[in-house]
């Protein structure tokens, strides 16, 4: 994970389980933090379910449970932001090669939603493939001006 830029404060640096109990527990800390830096209850909601479908996804898709892996998450806050990094130690994926949730043979499935989600409440959303393993997500919310 990164350094804050200048004119940023971090909030959460902290690694979880791959459990879903960690999920409920990060999604909260984050809730927290916005709620702490004056988020609104719509934008709240929004980086929450961002947030969850996030982490299900590092635990699940990319640690498999893996109880010797690890999510690690970081948050900062910027001055009109929140920004939140979580990154597992899966072997990545090409978000590209994620098929669209909209599109008609995938309606019925019951996956392959998270990223679409994630991308609709977030302002901005980064994938980036880590070396030698592992993928990192970076969620930026902006504040409601």
């Amino acid at each position: 994970m990164d350094v804050p830029v200048e004119g940023q404060k971090e909030v959460l640096n902290r690694d979880f389980d791959s459990t879903l109990e960690s999920v409920d527990i990060a999604e909260a800390a984050i809730f927290s933090a916005g709620e702490r830096e004056g988020f609104d209850e719509d934008d709240l909601h929004k980086i929450g379910m961002a947030v969850r479908e996030c982490m299900v996804n590092a635990v699940v898709h990319g640690n498999r449970y893996h109880e010797n892996k690890h999510v690690h998450v970081q948050v900062t806050i910027g001055s009109n932001s929140l920004t939140v990094k979580i990154a597992d130690q899966g072997e990545g994926f090409e978000p590209s090669d994620v098929p669209d949730p909209l599109a008609e043979e995938n309606l019925l499935r019951h996956s392959g939603r998270g990223v679409f989600l994630i991308r609709a409440f977030m302002d901005e959303v980064h994938f980036r493939k880590l070396v030698p393993f592992g993928t990192e997500v970076t969620l930026v919310k902006k504040k409601a001006v």
